[in-house]
């Protein structure tokens, strides 16, 4: 499997779980009503076991942005990427305005009704989470997925900064 592909794999993962942000599965975005089997053509985005599944057609689309921007490391624009990748799935209505990525856990709280959860271990984060991190500079945001966490660049390690928290978006 070339590099290439697998980190295609993993970015469409983020892209897939980004919609599903939830504290339980009760608040989850997912709507199974909605959500249907993938087309043959789509399996390579998301895996072999993407037969087994139903996906809303948000993580669909969201999926395929994503593996079309893959990064193999860090452009240094976390927070523009998940920003695109929020909006793209129509987690958020518009896209986020700030321009640091340790701004977003203000902004998504104020302006999007994302919640932070008590949670403070970045591996126990719910999948499709956003974990926002400060520190020097900028800070750092990436989402969490069944394989690690994705943001600008796919890693399977959270970032080394330290966790402002990790934010969820509840069913309205």
């Amino acid at each position: 499997m070339t590099m290439k592909f697998r980190r295609c794999m993993m970015i469409a993962a983020l892209a897939l779980l980004a919609p599903c942000v939830r504290a339980s599965a009760s608040d989850s975005l997912y709507d199974s009503k909605t959500a249907q089997k993938l087309d043959v053509s789509k399996f390579s985005l998301f895996g072999p076991l993407a037969g087994r599944f139903k996906y809303d057609k948000r993580m669909v689309h969201a999926a395929e942005i994503a593996a079309a921007r893959a990064r193999g490391h860090s452009t240094s624009r976390c927070w523009h990427y998940v920003k695109d990748a929020l909006l793209a799935a129509q987690i958020v209505p518009t896209r986020p305005k700030s321009e640091y990525a340790k701004q977003a856990a203000s902004e998504l709280t104020t302006s999007y009704g994302f919640r932070r959860i008590k949670e403070t271990n970045p591996y126990k984060a719910p999948l499709g989470s956003v974990l926002v991190y400060g520190g020097r500079g900028a800070g750092h945001v990436e989402l969490r997925t069944r394989l690690g966490f994705v943001s600008d660049f796919v890693s399977l390690k959270p970032s080394p900064r330290p966790l402002i928290g990790i934010f969820v978006k509840p069913r309205a």
